[in-house]
Protein backbone atom coordinates (compact mmCIF):
# COMPACT_ATOMS: atom_id res chain seq x y z
CA UNK A 1 0.00 0.00 0.00
CA UNK A 2 1.49 3.51 -0.96
CA UNK A 3 2.37 5.55 1.99
CA UNK A 4 1.23 9.68 1.97
CA UNK A 5 4.82 10.69 1.89
CA UNK A 6 5.34 7.66 -1.18
CA UNK A 7 2.22 9.59 -3.16
CA UNK A 8 3.33 13.37 -2.34
CA UNK A 9 6.89 12.30 -3.49
CA UNK A 10 5.04 10.91 -6.85
CA UNK A 11 3.36 13.80 -7.47
CA UNK A 12 6.27 16.06 -6.99
CA UNK A 13 8.08 13.88 -9.32
CA UNK A 14 5.15 14.73 -11.76
CA UNK A 15 4.81 18.11 -11.45
CA UNK A 16 8.80 18.60 -12.15
CA UNK A 17 8.58 16.85 -15.26
CA UNK A 18 5.99 19.29 -16.26
CA UNK A 19 6.64 22.00 -18.82
CA UNK A 20 7.18 25.75 -16.91
CA UNK A 21 4.05 26.99 -18.80
CA UNK A 22 2.02 23.85 -17.51
CA UNK A 23 3.59 24.33 -14.14
CA UNK A 24 2.76 27.99 -13.63
CA UNK A 25 -0.59 27.37 -15.31
CA UNK A 26 -1.44 25.08 -12.84
CA UNK A 27 -0.42 27.15 -9.81
CA UNK A 28 -2.57 29.96 -10.97
CA UNK A 29 -5.31 27.91 -10.83
CA UNK A 30 -4.81 26.55 -7.45
CA UNK A 31 -4.23 30.34 -6.72
CA UNK A 32 -7.56 31.15 -8.32
CA UNK A 33 -9.82 28.41 -6.96
CA UNK A 34 -8.23 29.23 -3.26
CA UNK A 35 -9.70 32.52 -3.35
CA UNK A 36 -12.97 31.61 -4.43
CA UNK A 37 -13.36 28.81 -2.22
CA UNK A 38 -12.34 31.69 0.38
CA UNK A 39 -14.76 34.21 -1.07
CA UNK A 40 -17.79 31.88 -1.13
CA UNK A 41 -17.47 30.36 2.56
CA UNK A 42 -17.20 34.46 3.52
CA UNK A 43 -13.74 34.46 4.68
CA UNK A 44 -13.66 38.24 3.80
CA UNK A 45 -10.31 39.09 5.06
CA UNK A 46 -8.42 35.91 4.10
CA UNK A 47 -10.76 37.01 0.55
CA UNK A 48 -9.02 40.68 0.04
CA UNK A 49 -7.50 40.32 -3.02
CA UNK A 50 -4.68 43.11 -0.94
CA UNK A 51 -4.08 39.96 1.27
CA UNK A 52 -5.08 37.03 -0.42
CA UNK A 53 -1.84 36.62 -2.51
CA UNK A 54 0.23 37.80 1.27
CA UNK A 55 -1.86 34.79 3.18
CA UNK A 56 -1.29 31.94 -0.17
CA UNK A 57 2.27 32.49 -0.52
CA UNK A 58 2.76 32.42 3.01
CA UNK A 59 1.09 28.99 3.41
CA UNK A 60 2.64 27.61 0.64
CA UNK A 61 5.59 27.64 1.68
CA UNK A 62 5.12 26.63 5.20
CA UNK A 63 6.64 29.61 6.94
CA UNK A 64 2.92 30.32 8.59
CA UNK A 65 3.20 33.74 10.65
CA UNK A 66 -0.29 33.18 12.24
CA UNK A 67 -0.81 36.70 11.34
CA UNK A 68 -3.92 35.80 9.31
CA UNK A 69 -5.88 32.41 9.30
CA UNK A 70 -9.45 31.54 8.31
CA UNK A 71 -12.60 32.47 10.76
CA UNK A 72 -15.01 30.04 10.57
CA UNK A 73 -15.61 26.38 10.18
CA UNK A 74 -16.33 25.87 6.25
CA UNK A 75 -12.63 28.37 5.74
CA UNK A 76 -10.64 26.28 8.09
CA UNK A 77 -12.06 23.31 6.27
CA UNK A 78 -10.84 25.02 2.78
CA UNK A 79 -7.67 26.18 4.20
CA UNK A 80 -7.02 22.67 5.68
CA UNK A 81 -7.87 20.32 2.77
CA UNK A 82 -7.35 22.21 -0.60
CA UNK A 83 -5.16 25.81 0.29
CA UNK A 84 -2.61 24.58 2.16
CA UNK A 85 -1.64 20.41 0.29
CA UNK A 86 -2.13 22.23 -3.03
CA UNK A 87 -0.09 25.19 -2.58
CA UNK A 88 2.48 23.35 -0.08
CA UNK A 89 2.79 20.54 -3.15
CA UNK A 90 3.04 23.03 -6.00
CA UNK A 91 5.28 25.66 -3.72
CA UNK A 92 7.54 22.77 -3.50
CA UNK A 93 7.74 21.57 -6.66
CA UNK A 94 8.04 25.46 -8.38
CA UNK A 95 11.08 25.61 -6.03
CA UNK A 96 12.45 22.03 -7.30
CA UNK A 97 11.90 22.93 -11.03
CA UNK A 98 14.05 26.09 -10.02
CA UNK A 99 16.82 24.59 -8.14
CA UNK A 100 16.85 21.68 -11.29
CA UNK A 101 17.69 24.47 -13.74
CA UNK A 102 20.47 26.25 -11.36
CA UNK A 103 22.04 22.99 -11.06
CA UNK A 104 22.02 22.29 -14.87
CA UNK A 105 23.31 25.67 -15.71
CA UNK A 106 26.08 25.41 -12.99
CA UNK A 107 27.01 21.73 -13.94
CA UNK A 108 26.73 23.04 -17.57
CA UNK A 109 29.15 25.35 -16.67
CA UNK A 110 31.44 23.33 -15.12
CA UNK A 111 31.56 20.83 -18.36
CA UNK A 112 32.01 23.74 -21.00
CA UNK A 113 29.00 23.12 -22.28
CA UNK A 114 27.31 26.49 -22.03
CA UNK A 115 26.80 28.65 -25.31
CA UNK A 116 28.06 32.22 -24.31
CA UNK A 117 28.00 33.76 -27.69
CA UNK A 118 24.96 36.23 -26.37
CA UNK A 119 26.66 36.52 -23.07
CA UNK A 120 29.69 38.27 -23.90
CA UNK A 121 31.57 40.90 -25.71
CA UNK A 122 34.69 42.71 -25.58
CA UNK A 123 36.09 39.60 -23.40
CA UNK A 124 39.45 37.85 -23.99
CA UNK A 125 39.83 34.38 -25.06
CA UNK A 126 42.44 31.32 -24.24
CA UNK A 127 42.34 28.43 -26.56
CA UNK A 128 44.51 25.61 -25.39
CA UNK A 129 44.66 24.21 -21.57
CA UNK A 130 48.36 23.09 -20.20
CA UNK A 131 47.33 22.66 -16.53
CA UNK A 132 50.16 24.70 -15.21
CA UNK A 133 51.34 27.70 -18.00
CA UNK A 134 47.38 27.90 -18.49
CA UNK A 135 47.05 28.44 -14.61
CA UNK A 136 49.73 30.63 -14.64
CA UNK A 137 48.64 32.50 -17.62
CA UNK A 138 45.11 33.67 -15.90
CA UNK A 139 46.84 34.36 -12.61
CA UNK A 140 49.12 36.78 -14.62
CA UNK A 141 45.92 38.50 -16.27
CA UNK A 142 44.19 38.74 -12.89
CA UNK A 143 47.29 40.04 -11.59
CA UNK A 144 47.01 43.19 -13.38
CA UNK A 145 44.79 45.15 -11.55
CA UNK A 146 44.50 48.33 -13.42
CA UNK A 147 43.90 46.10 -17.07
CA UNK A 148 40.57 47.31 -18.81
CA UNK A 149 37.70 44.47 -17.35
CA UNK A 150 37.11 41.75 -19.22
CA UNK A 151 35.70 38.34 -18.77
CA UNK A 152 38.12 35.70 -19.63
CA UNK A 153 36.87 32.41 -21.44
CA UNK A 154 39.07 29.24 -21.84
CA UNK A 155 38.48 26.47 -24.42
CA UNK A 156 39.93 23.62 -24.15
CA UNK A 157 40.08 19.76 -25.85
CA UNK A 158 40.80 17.71 -22.81
CA UNK A 159 37.78 16.25 -20.37
CA UNK A 160 38.00 18.14 -17.69
CA UNK A 161 35.62 20.89 -15.05
CA UNK A 162 36.05 24.28 -15.48
CA UNK A 163 39.60 24.58 -13.96
CA UNK A 164 38.84 28.22 -12.38
CA UNK A 165 35.17 29.09 -11.66
CA UNK A 166 35.37 31.93 -9.78
CA UNK A 167 37.58 34.21 -12.59
CA UNK A 168 36.74 32.28 -15.69
CA UNK A 169 34.28 30.97 -18.38
CA UNK A 170 34.52 27.31 -19.94
CA UNK A 171 33.94 26.27 -23.12
CA UNK A 172 34.77 21.77 -23.66
CA UNK A 173 35.42 21.18 -27.45
CA UNK A 174 36.64 18.41 -29.31
CA UNK A 175 38.21 20.51 -31.47
CA UNK A 176 39.84 23.72 -30.89
CA UNK A 177 39.48 25.06 -34.71
CA UNK A 178 35.38 24.05 -35.04
CA UNK A 179 32.95 25.85 -35.94
CA UNK A 180 30.68 25.25 -32.69
CA UNK A 181 33.73 25.96 -30.34
CA UNK A 182 34.71 29.87 -32.14
CA UNK A 183 30.58 30.38 -31.86
CA UNK A 184 29.70 29.14 -28.45
CA UNK A 185 33.17 31.37 -27.32
CA UNK A 186 31.83 34.38 -29.27
CA UNK A 187 34.97 34.74 -30.56
CA UNK A 188 33.89 37.32 -33.41
CA UNK A 189 33.23 39.48 -30.50
CA UNK A 190 36.09 39.23 -28.38
CA UNK A 191 38.90 41.66 -28.08
CA UNK A 192 42.55 39.42 -27.23
CA UNK A 193 42.47 36.13 -28.55
CA UNK A 194 45.73 33.67 -26.73
CA UNK A 195 46.39 30.87 -28.92
CA UNK A 196 48.39 28.27 -27.15
CA UNK A 197 47.39 24.48 -28.93
CA UNK A 198 48.86 21.06 -27.91
CA UNK A 199 51.27 21.71 -30.97
CA UNK A 200 52.18 24.28 -33.74
CA UNK A 201 50.04 22.44 -35.95
CA UNK A 202 46.98 22.62 -34.05
CA UNK A 203 47.83 26.34 -32.87
CA UNK A 204 48.51 27.02 -36.91
CA UNK A 205 45.07 25.49 -37.75
CA UNK A 206 43.16 27.21 -35.15
CA UNK A 207 44.56 30.48 -35.57
CA UNK A 208 43.63 30.08 -39.48
CA UNK A 209 40.43 29.08 -38.24
CA UNK A 210 39.52 32.44 -36.02
CA UNK A 211 41.38 34.78 -39.31
CA UNK A 212 38.49 32.94 -41.33
CA UNK A 213 35.74 34.00 -38.67
CA UNK A 214 36.84 38.09 -39.75
CA UNK A 215 37.56 38.69 -35.98
CA UNK A 216 38.59 42.14 -34.65
CA UNK A 217 40.06 40.78 -32.00
CA UNK A 218 44.05 40.70 -31.48
CA UNK A 219 45.29 37.33 -31.98
CA UNK A 220 48.10 36.44 -30.08
CA UNK A 221 49.87 32.47 -30.64
CA UNK A 222 52.52 30.38 -29.50
CA UNK A 223 54.80 28.96 -31.39
CA UNK A 224 57.87 26.54 -30.60
CA UNK A 225 58.99 26.32 -34.57
CA UNK A 226 59.64 29.55 -36.31
CA UNK A 227 58.58 28.61 -39.61
CA UNK A 228 54.72 27.64 -38.41
CA UNK A 229 54.94 31.70 -36.86
CA UNK A 230 56.01 33.05 -39.97
CA UNK A 231 54.13 30.73 -41.88
CA UNK A 232 50.86 32.09 -39.77
CA UNK A 233 51.90 35.73 -40.10
CA UNK A 234 52.10 35.14 -44.29
CA UNK A 235 48.23 34.38 -44.16
CA UNK A 236 47.97 36.61 -40.95
CA UNK A 237 49.92 39.98 -40.85
CA UNK A 238 47.93 41.09 -37.81
CA UNK A 239 48.59 38.11 -35.72
CA UNK A 240 51.00 38.42 -33.05
CA UNK A 241 53.12 35.51 -32.59
CA UNK A 242 55.92 34.48 -30.08
CA UNK A 243 58.06 31.94 -30.54
CA UNK A 244 59.48 29.96 -27.74
CA UNK A 245 63.12 31.82 -26.83
CA UNK A 246 64.36 29.42 -24.76
CA UNK A 247 67.80 28.46 -26.36
CA UNK A 248 68.50 32.09 -26.55
CA UNK A 249 67.42 32.96 -23.04
CA UNK A 250 70.29 30.24 -22.07
CA UNK A 251 72.74 31.58 -24.27
CA UNK A 252 72.12 35.60 -22.95
CA UNK A 253 72.00 33.89 -19.16
CA UNK A 254 75.59 32.10 -19.75
CA UNK A 255 77.11 35.83 -21.11
CA UNK A 256 75.31 38.18 -19.09
CA UNK A 257 74.23 36.01 -15.48
CA UNK A 258 70.66 37.10 -14.55
CA UNK A 259 69.42 37.82 -17.50
CA UNK A 260 67.17 35.51 -17.27
CA UNK A 261 65.58 36.81 -13.78
CA UNK A 262 65.11 40.14 -15.90
CA UNK A 263 63.03 38.82 -18.74
CA UNK A 264 61.25 37.01 -15.78
CA UNK A 265 59.96 40.05 -14.11
CA UNK A 266 59.16 41.98 -17.22
CA UNK A 267 56.50 40.08 -17.56
CA UNK A 268 55.35 39.05 -14.16
CA UNK A 269 52.04 41.23 -13.09
CA UNK A 270 52.19 39.78 -9.33
CA UNK A 271 55.74 40.55 -8.30
CA UNK A 272 58.35 43.74 -9.36
CA UNK A 273 57.80 45.84 -12.35
CA UNK A 274 56.31 44.59 -15.51
CA UNK A 275 56.17 45.53 -18.99
CA UNK A 276 53.03 47.12 -20.09
CA UNK A 277 51.78 49.31 -23.03
CA UNK A 278 49.99 52.57 -23.49
CA UNK A 279 48.33 54.45 -26.40
CA UNK A 280 49.01 58.17 -26.88
CA UNK A 281 45.72 60.55 -27.05
CA UNK A 282 44.67 61.44 -30.22
CA UNK A 283 44.62 65.18 -29.57
CA UNK A 284 48.61 64.89 -28.00
CA UNK A 285 50.83 67.13 -30.13
CA UNK A 286 53.82 65.37 -29.29
CA UNK A 287 57.25 65.66 -27.39
CA UNK A 288 60.70 63.75 -27.36
CA UNK A 289 61.55 60.77 -26.25
CA UNK A 290 64.08 62.13 -24.23
CA UNK A 291 61.05 64.42 -22.61
CA UNK A 292 58.78 61.11 -22.24
CA UNK A 293 61.89 59.40 -20.35
CA UNK A 294 62.12 62.23 -17.63
CA UNK A 295 58.40 62.53 -17.31
CA UNK A 296 57.56 58.93 -16.91
CA UNK A 297 60.24 58.83 -14.29
CA UNK A 298 59.73 61.65 -12.74
CA UNK A 299 56.25 61.75 -11.72
CA UNK A 300 55.07 57.85 -12.36
CA UNK A 301 58.28 56.26 -11.63
CA UNK A 302 58.19 54.46 -14.79
CA UNK A 303 60.37 53.67 -17.00
CA UNK A 304 60.24 54.43 -20.85
CA UNK A 305 61.32 51.43 -23.02
CA UNK A 306 60.24 52.60 -26.63
CA UNK A 307 57.68 53.15 -29.08
CA UNK A 308 55.12 51.45 -31.66
CA UNK A 309 52.88 52.82 -34.43
CA UNK A 310 51.48 49.72 -34.53
CA UNK A 311 48.57 47.84 -32.10
CA UNK A 312 50.67 45.06 -33.46
CA UNK A 313 54.52 46.46 -32.65
CA UNK A 314 55.73 45.46 -36.11
CA UNK A 315 57.28 48.58 -35.96
CA UNK A 316 58.63 48.46 -32.35
CA UNK A 317 61.33 50.68 -32.09
CA UNK A 318 63.34 49.87 -28.48
CA UNK A 319 65.17 52.83 -26.70
CA UNK A 320 64.57 55.08 -29.56
CA UNK A 321 67.12 58.08 -30.33
CA UNK A 322 66.52 61.15 -27.36
CA UNK A 323 65.52 63.23 -30.35
CA UNK A 324 63.05 60.94 -31.43
CA UNK A 325 59.87 62.56 -31.55
CA UNK A 326 56.23 60.55 -30.01
CA UNK A 327 53.76 61.14 -31.87
CA UNK A 328 49.87 61.04 -31.14
CA UNK A 329 47.75 57.22 -31.06
CA UNK A 330 51.79 55.58 -30.92
CA UNK A 331 51.76 52.90 -28.47
CA UNK A 332 54.59 53.60 -25.61
CA UNK A 333 56.12 50.34 -24.16
CA UNK A 334 57.89 50.71 -20.29
CA UNK A 335 58.46 49.55 -16.98
CA UNK A 336 56.40 50.26 -13.64
CA UNK A 337 55.12 48.19 -10.76
CA UNK A 338 51.55 49.02 -12.20
CA UNK A 339 49.77 49.89 -14.80
CA UNK A 340 49.42 53.32 -15.65
CA UNK A 341 46.33 54.64 -17.43
CA UNK A 342 45.98 57.35 -20.27
CA UNK A 343 44.19 59.59 -18.11
CA UNK A 344 46.98 59.66 -15.19
CA UNK A 345 49.54 61.02 -17.30
CA UNK A 346 49.35 64.84 -17.43
CA UNK A 347 49.75 65.30 -21.54
CA UNK A 348 49.70 68.85 -21.47
CA UNK A 349 53.21 68.75 -19.33
CA UNK A 350 54.70 66.46 -21.90
CA UNK A 351 53.90 68.73 -24.73
CA UNK A 352 55.62 71.42 -23.45
CA UNK A 353 58.62 69.71 -22.42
Amino acid sequence: MISVSQYILHINRYLLRLQWSVLILILLMHFSASWLLLALVNERALADPQLFYYFYVVTASTVGYGDLSPETGAGRFVVSFFVIPGGITLFAALIGKITTVLINIWRQSMKGQLDLSNQLHDHMVIMGWHKEATSRMIDLIFGDLKRTPRDVVLVATQTMDNPDPQRIHFIRTDNLASADACHRAAVTKAERIIINGQNDDNTLTTALNLVATQTKAHIVCHFHNRSMALLLQAHAPRAECHISTTTEMLVRSAQDPGSSRIQGQLLDTLTGPTQFSLQVPKEFSGCLFSTLINQFKNYHDALALGVAGSIHGDDLLLNPPADYEVKSEQLIYYMATQRLLAVEIDWQRLQAG
